[in-house]
């Protein structure tokens, strides 16, 4: 087993990949990779595998985010197999690092071959619920001059996936009902994901609906 500095060390190098702000800064980074050791707990797989595909998953985020990529997983995946290689991480576990990393994008749905891309996908996923998931909605709605809600728009009504939307633009509750309430708890992989996403996912639910209450003045 890799020894903690050599993650710290990983830490370190991976900075520069990142934003300084936003929902997909290197704090998000740092929560899957707490999120995906809380999961690990009792599994039989290869902590290396996880914590390098966790503090990886996102490497190519920003260069997705500035249309330099198409896919920040698949480019990714490549792009932390090159880094592991040269940080002399062990050869025979870089395959598997580089595969979690392809598929970890909730998004696609692509169903994980290896414990290590299951456990991967749900502590990514469990960042997208709960109280710092709320946070994240809304400041990428302040960055993006969104509205907060609107009212006149019913939500069956707006496919988030339209690419006249795909900057989630309706409003940021629309988007939580398009996207964040999608995630319910049983389509997690792994057991102990499952119940921290239970307990997540009804925050962020009874979150949502008193929003709408206090915005009616009900509340």
């Amino acid at each position: 087993m890799m020894k903690d500095r050599f993650f710290e060390e990983l830490k370190e190098k991976i900075q520069p990949y990142f934003e300084a702000g936003g929902s997909h800064s290197f704090d998000h980074t740092q929560r899957v990779f707490n999120n995906a050791v809380t999961i690990s707990e009792g599994e039989n797989v290869d902590l290396d595998i996880v914590k390098a595909a966790a503090l990886l998953h996102d490497i190519s985020r920003l260069k997705e985010d500035r249309n330099e990529v198409e896919c920040h997983a698949e480019h990714g995946s490549e792009t932390a197999g090159k880094i592991l290689k040269e940080m002399n991480f062990p050869e025979d576990k870089i395959k598997n690092v580089v595969y979690a990393i392809k598929v970890h994008r909730h998004s696609k749905d692509v169903k994980p071959k290896t414990k290590e891309a299951a456990i991967i996908q749900d502590a990514d996923r469990l960042d997208a619920l709960g109280a710092i998931c709320i946070a994240r909605m809304f400041s990428t709605g302040g960055r993006l001059n969104r509205p907060l809600y609107n009212p006149n728009i019913p939500f069956d009504k707006i496919d988030l996936y339209n690419s006249a939307l795909r900057d989630f633009s309706v409003s940021t509750i629309h988007s939580f009902h398009k996207k964040i309430l999608k995630l319910k708890p049983e389509t997690f992989k792994t057991k102990k994901a499952k119940e921290i996403a239970k307990d997540r996912y009804k925050f962020t639910e009874d979150f949502v609906e008193r929003f709408k209450l206090e915005w009616d003045g009900k509340k």
